[in-house]
């Protein structure tokens, strides 16, 4: 209650306040109407930001990532096993190559503070991360499809480590649905 008087109060204020300092100030309020509809055109034409993928989402591939049966498929590389781990998961994405994911790709965004599901990539192998804190991550690994540490001494010589997130929503994904929509209306 106290908080709800004191807003009020406030704003009652403000309202007063603006509305008593031209007749106060005798000088005209420059016309800043340009300037506002200028301003607001351009947060229009501004893209939304990124939908990226939610602790939980993260959790989802996870899950997706050890469930047996993605274990046991016989995927020919990294890059197919990360795959269709995102697909199982429900987040598709085309496919793309280790070294193209490296370099970054459309679906995804780089961080630098991973969560469980996130890629974790180097120029030639791509994983997911499973647990920031351990450093482990879930790849095709020599010995098959498995989890190991992405500080460990052999992923360092491979180079630096870069982190993308899946992105669930993007300025060119809507672009994509609101074109569809348009299409089917006409």
């Amino acid at each position: 209650m106290r908080f709800r008087a004191k807003t009020t109060a406030a704003v009652l204020v403000c309202g007063l306040v603006s509305s008593a300092a031209p007749l106060n100030s005798g000088a005209q309020e420059p016309d800043n109407s340009d300037a506002t509809v200028q301003v607001h055109r351009e947060k229009e034409k501004r893209p939304p930001a990124p939908v990226v993928l939610s602790p939980d989402d993260g959790l989802s591939v996870i899950t997706a990532a050890l469930d047996a049966h993605v274990r046991a498929a016989r995927q020919r590389d990294c890059s197919h096993l990360v795959h269709a781990i995102y697909l199982r998961a429900g987040f598709s994405y085309p496919y793309a190559k280790s070294s193209d994911l490296y370099d970054g790709a459309d679906d995804f965004q780089r961080v630098t503070r991973p969560q469980p599901g996130d890629l974790v990539v180097w120029p030639g192998h791509v994983g997911i991360v499973v647990n920031p804190a351990e450093r482990s991550f879930f790849s095709r690994l020599r010995s098959g499809p498995g989890v190991d540490a992405y500080d460990a001494p052999y992923w360092k010589e491979r180079g630096e480590a870069r982190f993308f997130r899946y992105i669930k929503v993007s300025s060119a994904r809507v672009a994509t649905v609101h074109q569809v929509r348009a299409q089917r209306r006409k």
